[in-house]
């Protein structure tokens, strides 16, 4: 999606002036974030944290001038130190999501559509994550998806550490659904994802816990922490994750000891914040699930495992939010 800083500045101002009443957020002990300095990564829209090389995380653009591109990213430094060029998948559309599997594989998805859900298919394309650091040319498995109820845009796409299975929630901004792929992908024809159950939230990305037993799903003003079923099952709705407030919140991961929540913004020099994870390494907050529990505005109503409920003044933050942003949204 295309960056909206301007239009997101005026209202995260607004929203700001509210959430100050509330508190400062919850501090983090355990993860710094980082901010991007590479010049060339000006719409990263998705983040998933390296099983090879810990404290690297890899981010792609949305659409990317230089090619079908994976980029390094040191989380002390925020520097670039690895760029990977993908063959064997044609010309990219709308790259908007990146996950890494247990089995030692990469897996990015190809799965935005800004038109509204007009493409027959979309894609996944999978490559072996590099052992060791640098910029090189690796050829990727590239996969053909489609959904059981037809095609939508999506920008959140997650595998599961254990089974190895996909998944990908789809970006409504009336509340998605969240889909698993089939058992055994095939790169020689088509794989169809199907539908487990309503998310109830306007899905920008998401990200599996380390040892598989949570799903976090966030939105631009809030998120979702979900208990894993296993496959085939819905997950069942704990809580609400603190999505921190970002210019244009794009993506999410938990980093590789599963004791963090990493959020990522678009945009260049983009910031990613770190919030703790509760009951993993020493969390202060109460209440929630995977992330610690706030005013996270997207995270209300119903959706998976049943309704959470939103108090008046963070609702009013969403509203306020809401109405200032449903305009400049719905331009492609």
């Amino acid at each position: 999606m295309r960056s909206l800083r301007s239009s997101m500045g005026a209202v995260a101002a607004g929203c700001l002036v509210l959430l100050s009443v509330c508190g400062p957020a919850a501090a983090d002990d355990s993860h710094d974030g980082f901010t991007m300095k590479d010049p060339r990564i000006i719409e990263s829209s998705g983040l998933a944290a390296s099983r090879a090389h810990p404290g690297v995380y890899w981010t792609h653009n949305d659409q990317d001038k230089n090619g079908a591109l994976l980029y390094a990213v040191d989380g002390k430094t925020g520097k670039t130190v690895a760029t990977i060029t993908m063959t064997g998948v044609g010309t990219p559309r709308d790259v908007e999501a990146v996950s890494v599997g247990g089995d030692g594989n990469i897996y990015v998805g190809d799965i935005g559509d800004n038109l509204g859900g007009t493409w027959s298919h979309v894609w996944i394309y999978k490559l072996p994550e590099p052992k060791k650091l640098g910029d090189r040319t690796v050829r990727a498995t590239q996969y053909t998806v489609k959904y059981e109820d037809g095609a939508r845009d999506a920008e959140a796409l997650m595998v599961h550490p254990k089974t190895g299975r996909i998944y990908i929630a789809d970006k409504k901004e009336e509340g998605g659904a969240l889909y698993e792929g089939p058992a055994r992908m095939s790169s020689s024809g088509g794989n169809v994802f199907k539908r487990l159950g309503t998310t109830g939230l306007w899905t920008t990305d998401g990200a599996f816990s380390p040892d598989g037993k949570q799903l976090a799903l966030r939105g631009y003003l809030g998120g979702v922490s979900y208990v894993w079923k296993g496959e085939g099952e819905k997950p069942a709705r704990e809580g609400r994750l603190s999505v921190p407030l970002q210019r244009q919140g794009e993506s999410v991961t938990y980093t590789l000891d599963g004791t963090t929540l990493l959020y990522g913004t678009e945009g260049g020099q983009g910031d990613v914040e770190p919030v703790e994870v509760e009951g993993a390494g020493g969390g202060r907050n109460a209440s929630g699930g995977a992330g610690s529990s706030g005013a996270s505005g997207d995270g209300g109503g119903s959706g998976l495992g049943g309704d959470v409920k939103v108090g008046a003044l963070a609702l009013a933050v969403v509203l306020a939010a809401f109405f200032g942003l449903k305009r400049v949204f719905r331009r492609k």
